[in-house]
């Protein structure tokens, strides 16, 4: 494999690009995407697993998603809609008021990124309940701006020399069952997770003062961690019991991710309202908070104005995006190719020492590594040369969380892609247990 053109661009980055705005995983220069195969500048072709972190789902070359954006492009390319109208925009907003759940009247507020909705749900939920705190997850990851980077508690790097942050955010522990905090099996605890709300509220933390909860279905940059239907039911509840807006954060596992078209739908929940972002707009920028018209309605203007948000071109990608997701069977193929993936990697896991756990939803699949199956210490190293060797090999893929393979593919992908991306991964696992991956790649490969 060649890499000299890309290795001359890396260089050139080095030196005009802030280190803020990247996570090093390879010296990979897009040059084209056809379906799910990026090509470099060099001419090595790869198979995606990563979907440009889960912004295209329909993949980043759709030839309808194309056709759109020309068709825009040639009629006007932006004119602001905090002062007039576009068309594009109010049609992509009638379709997310159908498709997002909950039969009941809604309304659409947009945005540029999923940082900046997830800001937006707070300032909603606190005009609207006229309470202030906000209950978020220890592993969230909701954005980069400061009301989104006050929920997220992944890691302190992303935090150092930053505060003071957003207050009246309380963060509580994800359920995680493969790595309990209290030390259970799943479906043989009492959620001592959950339990623990509860005390806050009985301790220190007025539930009468929560404004919202705002959870993402399955956790996603955690490692991919799906909870217990049982306890998205009771926290559920226990917000309904108590007046806190429950908010379905949907920025990652959206837009058909999880085989349905939004995550939350796994659950069988009606949030009162979705946070929505990355594959939205079929690759460009937006983003988008839905949710009960009263909701949406308490903030007066410009309370959540963006000058370029709601832009037609994007609008108009978003709106073909949405149309292709609704085909007939889209959906049916993305649980399909994803059941295939699961029990492909879960009889790999059988006879394989470091694979700890196979866990996902549709294609949105995690596959941790340890160092042994008994302690289940994060195999760090070693899910950062497996990634590499992938790459090596022809596969894009990146780990989460230190020691988590994240499977995350464009929706389009094909059952034979998907077979040949696992039998690379399969293989370069090989190549690890076999010490054939030298420790100079760590200096290439920093994940997060």
């Amino acid at each position: 494999m060649k890499i000299d053109k890309c290795i001359k661009e890396v260089e050139r980055d080095s030196r005009v690009i802030s280190r803020a705005c990247r996570i090093p995983y390879f010296p990979l220069v897009v040059e084209s995407i056809k379906g799910s195969i990026v090509k470099d500048i060099d001419g090595n072709e790869y198979i995606d697993l990563l979907s440009s972190a889960g912004s295209i789902n329909v993949g980043g070359a759709n030839e309808k998603v194309k056709k759109s954006i020309i068709e825009q492009v040639n009629k006007y390319v932006h004119y602001t809609p905090g002062y007039l109208y576009n068309k594009p925009m109010i049609d992509l907003a009638e379709k997310l008021v159908k498709i997002t759940p909950g039969e009941f009247p809604k309304r659409v507020a947009f945005g540029l990124s999923g940082s900046d909705a997830n800001d937006g749900a707070v300032k909603f939920a606190r005009a609207y309940t006229g309470k202030s705190s906000i209950i978020s997850f220890i592993g969230a990851y909701h954005g980069v701006t400061y009301g989104s980077m006050s929920m997220s508690a992944i890691t302190t790097k992303m935090k150092r020399k930053l505060g003071p942050f957003l207050p009246g955010i309380y963060s509580f522990s994800y359920p995680n069952c493969y790595r309990c905090n209290y030390g259970k099996k799943e479906g043989c605890c009492n959620l001592e997770c959950l339990n623990q709300i509860q005390i806050a509220f009985d301790s220190y933390l007025p539930s009468d003062e929560v404004a919202a909860v705002i959870i993402e279905p399955i956790q996603g940059d955690a490692g991919l961690i799906i909870p217990p239907k049982r306890y998205m039911k009771k926290l559920y509840e226990l917000c309904a019991e108590n007046g806190i807006l429950f908010i379905s954060e949907e920025v990652q596992q959206g837009f058909g991710r999880t085989g349905k078209w939004f995550g939350i739908e796994n659950f069988d929940l009606i949030p009162d309202a979705v946070i929505l972002g990355k594959s939205m707009g079929g690759g460009l920028p937006l983003s988008a908070i839905v949710g009960r018209e009263e909701i949406m309605q308490s903030l007066d203007p410009p309370a959540h104005i963006f000058t370029t948000a709601a832009n037609p071109v994007c609008c108009s990608s978003a709106v073909s995006t949405i149309n292709i997701i609704s085909e007939d069977g889209f959906l049916k193929h993305v649980n399909e190719v994803g059941n295939f993936a699961k029990n492909y990697l879960n009889n790999l896991k059988d006879e394989c020492s470091i694979i700890g756990d196979v866990r996902g939803v549709g294609l949105s699949i995690g596959v941790e590594l340890v160092k042994d199956k008994i302690s289940k210490e994060k195999n760090i190293k070693g899910a950062l040369k497996i990634c590499y060797r992938c790459y090596e090999k022809g596969v894009i893929l990146i780990c989460l969380n230190g020691n988590v393979l994240r499977i995350q593919p464009p929706l389009i992908i094909t059952k034979d892609e998907m077979f040949k991306a696992l039998e690379i991964i399969k293989s370069s696992i090989e190549d690890y247990l076999q010490g054939n991956i030298p420790d100079e790649v760590l200096n290439t490969i920093k994940g997060w």
